[in-house]
């Protein structure tokens, strides 16, 4: 019987062994295989002019009972600093029936709920945290070319900017936090552009954290209206960076955007990325571990977390990749190149949170 128990361990070994490799080889063609809707885009009406007017449409606003951006691990306390964050939260919706996800969709409202947890936790300190709900487009949309990829991402802009100005209605006065993961920060790019720069709200805005998504820093900065952060003291600028561990296979990124259009028109082929270091603040540059002031490492449930300083170093290298050496256990999400785009806020939680206040405290001061 021991033997035969030995065999079966050795035997799912061999799977999960098997398993990863073929995740890490095939990982990419997989997931556009499974997670590609195979429906057409349905064309959506637009929210009713006061959709955003209730507290049921955003996930986080202070008004909000168990608000999940005021989540915070032992030894750190929400406040408000006095700044109002509009933060617009990744993709959360993985099903593959529809391009964009409905309003209730429980299970993607969920899954959101948890990223503002874990992301925009680290600013309920500096202000109050505001994130609306949104029909997000599908996680699939980010890996086809199809039309109706951009079809579902026009239709979560609508609702976001919808959101935007109905934040900004109520908002007339504080200094400004802008915010996003992977998709929310795309969506932040084009808030940037079309509600942002060249307008007088521009004045008003402490930093923006397009956190997750690439800038390039020869075709996208001057349309966005907000230089690089270079200076851990700067406001008024835009923060941007993607981690991964070590080995990094960081092609399906670089691939995908060295394929694209610049905000100006031109190729962003062979452009530098904004790379903003976490650690310290400023653009590119190196620091270790031991400037690292708390990861967050979730419990099994991902009902809280620990905030553990001095795991992971940061630099920036290459075209504007943020490494993080090996990459600690923080979960089973890390994506295929070693790529820790999940947990981009998560890994620097303390130093994000102490970067606003001092953003906030420089926008004060001038």
């Amino acid at each position: 019987m021991a033997r035969k128990f030995l065999y079966v361990i050795a035997a799912l070994v061999a799977l999960v062994i098997a398993a990863a490799f073929a995740y890490r080889i095939w990982g990419v063609d997989l997931m556009r295989r499974y997670m590609t809707p195979g429906v057409a885009f349905e064309a959506q009406p637009a929210l009713a002019g006061n959709a955003y007017a209730g507290a049921d449409m955003w996930l986080a606003r202070p008004d909000k009972p168990d608000n999940p951006a005021l989540w915070v691990p032992a030894g750190q306390t929400a406040g408000d600093g006095g700044a109002a964050v509009f933060f617009i939260h990744p993709t959360s919706y993985l099903a593959t029936d529809h391009w964009n996800a409905a309003l209730d969709d429980a299970e993607a409202n969920g899954r959101a709920q948890l990223f503002l947890r874990g992301q925009a936790s680290a600013f309920n300190a500096a202000g109050q945290v505001w994130a609306p709900r949104y029909r997000q487009a599908a996680f699939g949309a980010f890996l086809t070319t199809r039309a109706d990829a951009e079809r579902a991402l026009d239709l979560a802009y609508r609702d976001v900017a919808q959101a935007f100005a109905a934040f900004l209605a109520v908002n007339p006065d504080r200094p400004i936090i802008l915010a996003g993961h992977s998709q929310g920060a795309l969506h932040l790019t084009r808030l940037l552009r079309e509600r942002v720069a060249g307008k007088p709200l521009a004045r008003r805005v402490v930093a923006a954290y397009v956190v997750g998504w690439p800038v390039s820093k020869a075709t996208d900065l001057a349309a966005l209206g907000l230089p690089e952060c270079t200076r851990a003291g700067q406001a008024g600028c835009l923060l941007s960076w993607q981690s991964f561990g070590e080995p990094a296979d960081a092609s399906l990124i670089v691939d995908t955007f060295d394929g694209t259009t610049g905000f100006d028109g031109r190729p962003r082929r062979g452009t530098p990325m904004v790379c903003t270091n976490p650690l310290t603040g400023t653009a590119g540059g190196a620091a270790p571990a031991s400037a690292n002031h708390g990861t967050l490492f979730p419990a099994a449930d991902l009902s809280t977390a620990t905030m553990t300083p001095g795991r992971v170093p940061a630099r920036c290298e290459g075209r504007g990749l943020l490494m993080i050496g090996e990459g600690p256990d923080v979960g089973p999400y890390v994506l295929p190149g070693n790529n820790y785009h999940v947990y981009d806020y998560s890994l620097f939680w303390a130093d994000v949170r102490n970067d606003v206040a001092r953003r906030l405290a420089a926008f004060r001061a001038r």
